[in-house]
């Protein structure tokens, strides 16, 4: 049986080049894309704290305060 024509190493090599770079531009994508995934996700932790500290009526300042309060009570319970 006849065969196909035998790649050359210099084509090997370009075949191998463009698929490592083919793989590098959908790496980069990808890691955009959990970048936006880990903002999202930021987004919308902040929004349920926002919502908290509008119910509460408390200012931004006064729930400091209180988590720190709280923090240092439990590093307290902690020791």
């Amino acid at each position: 049986m006849a065969r196909g024509q035998r790649k050359t190493i210099e084509e090997k090599i370009s075949a191998k080049q463009e698929l490592i770079e083919a793989l590098e531009t959908r790496v980069a994508s990808e890691k955009r894309e959990l970048e936006e995934l880990y903002q999202e996700k930021r987004r919308k932790e902040l929004e349920v704290v926002s919502d908290i500290i509008s119910e509460s009526g408390l200012g931004p300042e006064e729930v400091a305060q209180v988590l720190q309060q709280y923090l240092g009570d439990r590093e307290k319970a902690a020791s």
